[in-house]
């Protein structure tokens, strides 16, 4: 078993930032030793958005912002080793999630598109990266997403408790931890994403800060009832998206039909919008005792307090009170999978994705002088 410290490398559909995690790891405990959070040039943020959202681009700068982000990547591991005064042979390895730009897991050939070059990673890191985590788990007809449940098992499981952990990040995903039973997870449509894009074109913003805007506003609600009637919703688990699906473009049709809205308005029902979809979930999986919220969205209030409203009987609290960072987790558990699979182990679970199998996952990216293979 390859343990020792790990760091996670995860930037997710929010752009909102690298977080990058380091923790120590082996086959009793997963224990987070620092983290920082590394900024996104704005040029390289426009090139994903116009990606997610179809815009076309050449092979060439697909190819060099696959450079760029390989770049960024390992800019932010060497910043953390930096804070942390580590070298190189202190870490065994880097799990990098990477940036997904393109999430088609159904169809006549599914696949997904996560860049970032893992090699520039490894050169630049001297450091053994594990990444490309998902397309073994598509190619054994899964979705390839959510895979943090496995994880959250691992952490948050209770043997008597109804546990559901909640991520939300630009797309909100469940993790469900019931006793007895395997465990099942699913993106459950925009978390973060739309209220994110939408302050940002009205305001420049880069989120709502403590739900300033969004608290002013009120819920439109035949703009609401519109959202949730796409047919996304209603289709049955497992089930993914992301940004190539609920982007700017998606919420500007929905607009178009109610011209004049005041923008805090906007963003009241887009916080509705990702309260209901979420809980709607939780309610139809049979409830649950304890809602656990990570990722961005468990730091704005008014979702928090809408979850709470529409979730009676449930405590919902954040993940920091079970002794996990809720800015962290998701680069934590790419550090965790990265873990698993040096140690030949699986990291998906079909009971969540609909694979065929488990799987261990990933491709590993050896650092220079170090032989390639699973120990």
């Amino acid at each position: 078993m390859k343990s020792g410290r790990y760091i996670g490398v995860m930037s997710g559909t929010s752009l909102d930032g690298v977080d990058v995690v380091l923790a120590a790891i082996d086959d009793t405990m997963v224990a987070q030793q620092a983290s920082l959070s590394f900024p996104i040039p704005i040029a390289i943020k426009e090139a994903i958005l116009a990606i997610c959202q179809g815009q076309q681009l050449t092979l060439s700068q697909l190819g060099q912002l696959d450079t760029r982000l390989g770049r960024l990547f390992a800019d932010a591991v060497l910043a953390l080793m930096a804070q942390e005064r580590l070298a190189a042979h202190d870490v065994i390895a880097v799990g990098c999630h990477g940036q997904t730009v393109w999430h088609e897991p159904t169809g006549e050939a599914p696949h997904t598109m996560q860049i970032g070059d893992n090699n520039v990673i490894a050169a630049r890191t001297g450091i053994t990266v594990v990444g490309d985590f998902r397309r073994r788990d598509i190619a054994l007809g899964g979705q390839g997403a959510p895979l943090v449940p496995a994880f959250h098992h691992a952490l948050l499981a209770h043997p008597t408790e109804r546990r559901v952990v909640l991520n939300i990040g630009g797309i909100a995903n469940l993790s469900l931890l019931f006793p007895g039973q395997p465990v099942r997870g699913h993106d459950t449509g925009p978390g973060n994403m739309l209220m994110d894009a939408w302050i940002w074109r009205q305001c420049g913003k880069p989120y709502d800060k403590d739900a300033e805007w969004g608290s002013s506003g009120k819920v439109i609600l035949p703009l609401l009832q519109s959202m949730l009637s796409d047919p996304w919703f209603s289709l049955p688990a497992p089930k993914s998206t992301g940004r190539e699906y609920f982007n700017y473009g998606w919420l500007e049709r929905h607009l178009a039909h109610y011209p004049g809205l005041a923008p805090h308005d906007v963003m009241a029902t887009l916080v509705e919008l990702t309260a209901v979809t979420i809980s709607e979930q939780v309610l139809l999986s049979g409830g649950c005792e304890r809602l656990l919220v990570c990722g961005g969205g468990s730091r704005n209030p008014l979702l928090m307090a809408r979850l709470a409203g529409q979730l009676a009987g449930t405590e919902v609290a954040t993940t920091d009170a079970w002794g996990v960072s809720g800015d962290d987790m998701e680069a934590l558990a790419f550090a965790w999978l990265a873990w698993r699979t040096l140690a030949g182990l699986p990291g998906n679970l079909p009971s969540v994705t609909g694979a065929s199998d488990a799987t261990v996952l990933g491709a590993i990216f050896p650092a220079n002088g170090q032989r390639p293979g699973i120990n």
